[in-house]
């Protein structure tokens, strides 16, 4: 039996962590079952390089572009301007990852603020729905989306680790929820067990957010702690456990969520 198609939505692929395999990470991932990746950009120059590996793979591979709040004293006016012109490649389906992170406090929190501003902006300008991150901000980065109003266009919350209250406000405004192996950390994740039996099929993505994240259920324990997207199908098994649905239907649900979110012709879930 063949493996369930899946679609990663958030794989950093351009870090440095697969530049001894990636090939050999795109050829495990499709032996697993994996039918599209969006390959994450978080900054200018990782937006280019997720640029040019989504142009490499045309149909495999997507990508996004935007700077990260880890990377917000970066989007001066000339790096918005590299963006804007990243976002016009077909290659590129979204615009980010961009929010805000308390959480790490990298760059300063006025100048998180404003670059995200500045992206949601972007992604108004250009029609391209918005890859979102989100720790310990809840409320000003609700504001900012409040702010758009009704022009705020598709987004989804990436690497969804909130509570269900919060998963809630971000379903009322219209937001698409990301879960990633985090769901399978029994130290921090099992609150999503009941977060993700409230999001409707049509809001739900799985991603991996390798090289980050390795499900901790995984057996036997891969030998590196580096997550890819052939594990995917360890957070399909336990997001489908906990909504009481099978892993096939899951699969199949999440990637033409995937497939409609960001513009995607994937001519394997039509079989």
């Amino acid at each position: 039996m063949s493996a369930p198609p899946l679609v990663d939505i958030g794989i950093n692929l351009a870090h440095d962590s697969f530049d001894a395999d990636r090939d050999a990470v795109l050829a495990r991932a499709r032996r697993a079952g994996l039918v599209h990746l969006v390959v994450t950009g978080s900054s200018v120059a990782s937006s280019a390089a997720a640029a040019a590996l989504a142009a490499a793979e045309p149909g495999f591979l997507s990508a996004t572009a935007g700077v990260h709040p880890h990377h917000a004293l970066e989007l001066d006016e000339r790096a918005l301007e590299r963006l804007r012109s990243l976002a016009a490649d077909p290659a590129v389906v979204a615009i980010g990852e961009c929010g805000l992170d308390y959480f790490r406090d990298y760059s300063p929190r006025p100048a998180q603020r404003a670059a995200f501003e500045r992206q949601l902006a972007l992604a108004i300008e250009t029609g391209k729905p918005l890859f979102l991150h989100q720790r310990d901000a809840h409320a000003d980065f609700v504001a900012a989306l409040r702010a758009c109003g009704a022009r705020l266009p598709r987004a989804v919350a990436h690497c969804f680790t909130g509570t269900r209250a919060e998963a809630e406000e971000y379903l009322a405004l219209g937001l698409a929820i990301g879960i990633t192996g985090w769901i399978c950390d029994e130290r921090r994740g099992r609150h999503l067990v009941e977060v993700v039996r409230a999001i409707p099929a049509e809001r739900l993505m799985l991603e991996t957010d390798g090289p980050y994240l390795l499900p901790r259920t995984l057996r036997p324990k891969p030998a590196t702690r580096r997550n890819e997207p052939m594990y995917l199908a360890e957070v399909c098994r336990a997001v489908a456990e906990a909504r009481g649905e099978s892993v096939a239907a899951l699969a199949l649900a999440t990637s033409r969520t995937a497939a409609r979110f960001f513009g995607l012709e994937l001519a394997a879930l039509d079989r």
